[in-house]
This record gives structure tokens, C-alpha cells and sequence, in this order.
């Protein structure tokens, strides 16, 4: 199976390539052709625990991985790095089912993938023969960045460079990029929005693609492993009796990028029973309207929320779903120029169809975000975080008469403790570093060690840049010897 760019202007690369490269040349993403999304048998894996399972699914996306290879790499990835040897456990919070994606490092979910992905581009990049240095680039909107800091930090041979808007982000997230140590990592905030730094990371990748490659969810490697804990929350769901095997499990998945949400069509593809994926937006509603619509347009205010990694109106990732709905490269490409230059495009209603078949779309506010972690606080004494409120919310609207629903909790409620704190009633009128305690002690939840103390850590990274200058800071960045 080769990767293919959803463009359909650059050649067709083995899946070691796509990694190493992250980006396809002509702009688009890899992914695999259509008709070519592996099937498997779904019920053979269900004893597995979440290393073997993990090494089976990257296996059958990733074929220039063998599985005996891929789990190596997979128990070396996440090895004492998870306060939850589960990995990604189940949670039932009084009959409502959330899926806890925030037990590693940086406490959020973007470290399933990112604590792998530096094993996968490392043993990538020697497949293809690689011996030069590789310069990672990543835009965040709040949790990429610290997750991949991370997982390439002293990683030999690699140096990886993250992008972050500089006054959209939580000071927590802030904090925990800026205080970063390594030295082969460097931050830059970015003088906008998260869309801007994310269209300079690929304009960088157009005027100097050699020794680059992504830590965002546009790398193939960063994508495949998030598709496990869709087929881990399904056996679980099996395993302890909220449904049966062969029932169909709906997800409601607190959505920005689309890629963790295009996981779990990618899992259904494989055969998965997965039923509707709730795609949940904060006020940036742009594929709310899509997906009712047809129409993705956005050229709308950018609203900056309590929930600030969705604050995105440029989802890259729908992409990758549209070429593979529709087979058709040459319609991703234009309808993705037409992003570009005017702002907007309309997909065809055939196409339009296949995607309501599969998703629904909502959306909330703020006060709905607090509302929501008021409420599952109040009535199961769950404390989540403002981006799982609003999935929480999602599934709320969504039903359970239409089958149960799993919400993806994707990050710690102390990342976010100001928000969370507010929701829950709590007056407070310390700073953030604050706040983490004052949740703690109220709530009896435990703070994160990876959280404690982040007040105290020294600062190691203040760069600032404009959008139009992010290509030649990289370029100056690039040709340093040494950023120790």
C-alpha cells in the first residue's frame, strides 16, 4: 500500500516516506488511496492488550512496519510514560462514558500519538536511507506543542521547531512550552491566530521542503495511532457490558483539526462498529455548518474561547476526508485552492451525503462549555475540562436513544483550572499556577505531577514573530549549528 497525496500532484510514497516527509510536496496530505483502508476482523483482537492492539492497527496502516517491529516501537514509546497503564481507560462517570486521553506527559491526548511519533520517523527515516538531520515543524493550538516538545526532545538527529498564537493559548499551555527543556527544541509565539501559524508552517513547507518534516496531525505517523483507542474503547465498552459485540458505539469527539475525529472514521473503515461521530465545535463553528451545509466557509469572526485548542477555523484535516470519500484528487485540489484564494467552497450533495451519513455536527458557546462541566460535576462528581465539556455537551444533544455514546476526554481539567474553576462555583482570585491548587483542594481531584510546580520553572523560550516573517526564522533557525 502506498500514500497519496490528496492533491494528486506528487508521486505515491511507501508509508515511511509520508512520515518522514509529513507534508506531500504539491501541499497535500498522504494518505492511503481509496478502497485501500485495511479491513480487519475486528473480534480477533479484543483479548489484546493496548501495546499488541496498537502494534496490529499501525501494522496494517503503516505497512513498512512489520507488527513484531511496530510493538517494539510502540512499548518503547510508552514505557512509564502513562499514569494509567490502560493507556487510554474507559471511564464510566454514572452510566455517561468517557474515554480519558489525558494519563500522559503533558496531560492531554495529543500524547498517545506524539510519544510514538519519534520512534516511527526515527526507524522511518533509516528505512528510507535518511542520514540528514530532520527539522520538525508544528503549529499548536495549545497541546501539539508541548506533546511533541516532549516526544523529540534529545531525540539524536532531530531538532523540532513549534509555532503557537501568542495570545491563543491557556497561560498553562503557555508555561509548559515556554519552560521546555532540551537542547534540540526551540518555541516561537506567533503575532495571531492559530490558523496563522499553521498556514506559515505550510508555507515553509512549500519554499523549503528538504530536511522538514510535522509533528501535526497532517503527518500520517501522528494520525494512524490515535485510530487505536477508538477499537481499545470499543472492547471496553464490550468488556464490561455497555453493549454487545457487533452493536455500534458513537463517539463524540471535541473537534478543531479534524484529525482526531478522522480517527475514528478510519477505524469504522477498518471495520470497527462505529456508529456516529459527533464532531463537537466551541463557537469557531465553521464545520458545524459544514457538515449541515455542504458549505465550508471561513470568513467569520475567529472567536477565542475557554476551549482553545478547537479555536480553528482552517481544519486541515477535512482534507484527507474528502479525497477519501470521494476518490476524486483533482476536486481536493481545487476545492482547497479555492479555500485559499476566496474563502470558501461547496462540496457536491452526493459527497455532502456520504459525510451526514457519518457525522453529525453541533456546537456551544461558552456559558454552554461552563454549563456543561458544572453539570456532569454536579450530577456525577466527574470533573472534565473545557474541551471534553463541550463533547460532553454534544452527546447530550446527540441522545443515548440513539446508542450509547462514548465522549472523548482529551485533556486535563488542570490545564484549564480558570475556566473549570468558575464553572464549578468556585470564586478564586489567584493566578492560574494558582488555581491548580485551589481545584485540587477543593475538588479532591489529584493535580498532575507533570502540572506541579510549573510556576517555578524557568523560562527558556520568548521569540516572537510575524506571520510574513515565519519563513526566514526558520531559515535562520535551520542553519544554526547548535540551539543549546
Amino acid at each position: 500500500m502506498l500514500y497519496q497525496s490528496t492533491r494528486g500532484g506528487s508521486p505515491a510514497v511507501s508509508s515511511a516516506r509520508a512520515i518522514v516527509d509529513g507534508l506531500a510536496p504539491d501541499g497535500g496530505l498522504y494518505t492511503m488511496a481509496p478502497g485501500e483502508i485495511p479491513k480487519l476482523d475486528w473480534r480477533a483482537l479484543m483479548d489484546l492488550d493496548y501495546p499488541s492492539l496498537a502494534a496490529k492497527l499501525l501494522s496494517a496502516l503503516l505497512p513498512d512496519f512489520g507488527e513484531g517491529e511496530a510493538k517494539e516501537l510502540v512499548e518503547a514509546a510508552y514505557r512509564g510514560k502513562f499514569s494509567d497503564a490502560r493507556i487510554a481507560p474507559l471511564h464510566d462517570a454514572g452510566g455517561e462514558l468517557f474515554l480519558e486521553l489525558f494519563h500522559g506527559p503533558t496531560s492531554a491526548f495529543k500524547d498517545v500519538a506524539l510519544c510514538l511519533l519519534p520512534y516511527l520517523m526515527k526507524r522511518a527515516a533509516s528505512k528510507c536511507g535518511d542520514t540528514g538531520d530532520i527539522l520538525i515543524l508544528t503549529a499548536t493550538s495549545g497541546d501539539t506543542g508541548k506533546a511533541a516538545l516532549e516526544g523529540f526532545r534529545d531525540v539524536p538527529g532531530i531538532r523540532i521547531l513549534v509555532f503557537y498564537p501568542r495570545d491563543g493559548v491557556s497561560p498553562v499551555q503557555k508555561a509548559q512550552m515556554v519552560t521546555q527543556a532540551g537542547g534540540n527544541v526551540k518555541v516561537c509565539a506567533v503575532e495571531g491566530n492559530f490558523d496563522d501559524a499553521q498556514t506559515g508552517v505550510k508555507a515553509v513547507f512549500s519554499a523549503m521542503p528538504e530536511g522538514l518534516s510535522s509533528a501535526n496531525s497532517i503527518n500520517i505517523g501522528r494520525l494512524v495511532p490515535q485510530v487505536v483507542y477508538y477499537f481499545s474503547a470499543y472492547f471496553d465498552a464490550v468488556r464490561t457490558g455497555k453493549i454487545r459485540p457487533g452493536d455500534a458505539l458513537n463517539f463524540a469527539v471535541p473537534t478543531g483539526n479534524f484529525g482526531d475525529i478522522l480517527a475514528g472514521w478510519l477505524a469504522g473503515e477498518m471495520g470497527l462498529p462505529v456508529g456516529k461521530l459527533i464532531c463537537a465545535s466551541n463557537a469557531n463553528n465553521v464545520l458545524t455548518d459544514f457538515i449541515k451545509t455542504g458549505v465550508y466557509d471561513r470568513r467569520r469572526p475567529f472567536h477565542k474561547t475557554l476551549s482553545p485548542s478547537m479555536d480553528i477555523l482552517i481544519s486541515s484535516n477535512l482534507e484527507r476526508l474528502l479525497y477519501l470519500m470521494s476518490g476524486d484528487s483533482a476536486l481536493v485540489a481545487s476545492l482547497m485552492d479555492k479555500l485559499r484564494t476566496e474563502g470558501h467552497y461547496q462540496i457536491p450533495a452526493a459527497l455532502l451525503q456520504k459525510i451526514q451519513d457519518r457525522f453529525v455536527g453541533t456546537c456551544c458557546d461558552d456559558a454552554q462549555t461552563k454549563a456543561a462541566i458544572a453539570d456532569v460535576w454536579e450530577k456525577r462528581g466527574y470533573l472534565c475540562d473545557t474541551h471534553t465539556a463541550v463533547a460532553r455537551r454534544a452527546a447530550s444533544l446527540f441522545g443515548t436513544e440513539n446508542g450509547p455514546v462514548v465522549i472523548l476526554s482529551t485533556a486535563s481539567p488542570y490545564k484549564f483550572p480558570a475556566a473549570v474553576l468558575s464553572a464549578i462555583g468556585v470564586p478564586c482570585g489567584l493566578d492560574e499556577f494558582g488555581m491548580m491548587d485551589a481545584l485540587e483542594e477543593y475538588t479532591k481531584v489529584p493535580l498532575p505531577e507533570n502540572l506541579r510546580g510549573l510556576r517555578e520553572r524557568p523560562v527558556r523560550h520568548r521569540d516572537t514573530v510575524a506571520p510574513a516573517d515565519m519563513l526566514e526564522y526558520v531559515r535562520a533557525q535551520k542553519e544554526k549549528s547548535t540551539w543549546a
